[in-house]
Formats: C-alpha cells, sequence, structure tokens
C-alpha cells in the first residue's frame, strides 16, 4: 500500500517538475542563440564582411515551420476534444512539414554555395560563416523537435494521451513551438540585420 502511494507521489512530482525543466532548457537555449546572434553583431564591423540577400527556400522553410505550428496547435485542440484520430493526422502532418522545413534549409546551404558563399575553407566569409553555422545550429535543435514529434506520434498511437492526460504531447508542443518562434527571430534577424 506504501509503495503504490510513493509512485503516485513519484508521478506528480515528475508532471510538477516537467514543464519547469523544460523551460529552464529553452532559456539556455534562447542564451545560446542570443550569444551567436551578438556575436554576429560584433563581426559585422569587420572589414571584411559581405552582405547577401537570403536564400529563398528561407523564405519557403519559414512558412513551413509556421505552417507545422498551426497544425500543431490543431492536433492538440482535437486531443483536448477527444478527437484522437484527428489529432493523430495533424501531428503527423506537423512532423512532415518539419521535414519539409530541414530539406528546406539544406537546399538554402546549397543556394548559398552556388553563389560563392561557404561556410568554411579559403572562399568563405565572415557573415556566410555565421549566418550558416547558426541556421545550422538551429537544424540541430529542429532534428530534435522532430524525434519528440515522433515519440509523441508513437505514444499517440500506444493510446496514452487523452484529454485528461496530455502532458507528454505539451510538453513536445511547448518545444516545437519553441523552435518555430526560434527561427522567426533567427529569419528577421537575418533579414533585418546584415
Amino acid at each position: 500500500m506504501r509503495e503504490q502511494t510513493l509512485e503516485q507521489e513519484l508521478a506528480i512530482a515528475k508532471k510538477k517538475s516537467a514543464k519547469p525543466m523544460l523551460w529552464i532548457s529553452m532559456i539556455s537555449m534562447v542564451m545560446f542563440f542570443a550569444g551567436l546572434t551578438s556575436a554576429y553583431v560584433i563581426s559585422m564591423e569587420r572589414d571584411d564582411w559581405v552582405t547577401f540577400n537570403l536564400p529563398q527556400s528561407f523564405y519557403i522553410s519559414t512558412i513551413l515551420i509556421v505552417t507545422s505550428s498551426i497544425t500543431l496547435f490543431f492536433s492538440q485542440k482535437f486531443l483536448k476534444n477527444d478527437k484522437r484520430q484527428l489529432s493523430l493526422v495533424f501531428v503527423v502532418i506537423t512532423l512532415l512539414l518539419g521535414v519539409g522545413f530541414v530539406w528546406q534549409q539544406y537546399v538554402g546551404f546549397n543556394q548559398l554555395k552556388s553563389v560563392g558563399l561557404f561556410f568554411t575553407g579559403p572562399e568563405s566569409t565572415v557573415s556566410t560563416s555565421f549566418i550558416i553555422g547558426i541556421t545550422f545550429m538551429h537544424v540541430l535543435h529542429l532534428l530534435a523537435g522532430l524525434l519528440v514529434l515522433l515519440v509523441v506520434i508513437y505514444n499517440h498511437f500506444k493510446y496514452k494521451y487523452k484529454s485528461d492526460n496530455m502532458l507528454g504531447f505539451e510538453l513536445g508542443a511547448i518545444f516545437w513551438h519553441f523552435v518555430d518562434i526560434l527561427w522567426i527571430y533567427l529569419f528577421f534577424f537575418f533579414y533585418f540585420i546584415r
């Protein structure tokens, strides 16, 4: 009897600490990207700084990731209303849009290369190294988000989420929306600060 009570207490404590721990990790990611973008701004004073237009695929990837947040929002809403099938469809669409985002980022890196802008090597510039490096770091975070979505989809199939038990889904959604907002910040940062 006492053992069952300890398990229940542990489950309650885990639920209470999950969101704050996620928020702490996201704050550390914000600090990381704030440091990178600050270094970008400081480096703009260099004599060898080169300005260039963002690749067209970065615009497309922005549309894809914003759309993915919208589909995930609807997926969560459907789950709250016990419409599990619709929720699953929308979370799978979110995953596909996320994969599309990663693909468009890859295309963007190749578009930069095709106009002679490289990440490293003798033909690279400080500005292209920064934009590719920062964008690549975001893509790594987004890949983590895709893994989170795969876990959410798996748990969806296992019927682990219900309208009254959505913690795992909510944590995944918070992280995904965070990665979305982070990209929007980076996109507008690179668009306006060149």
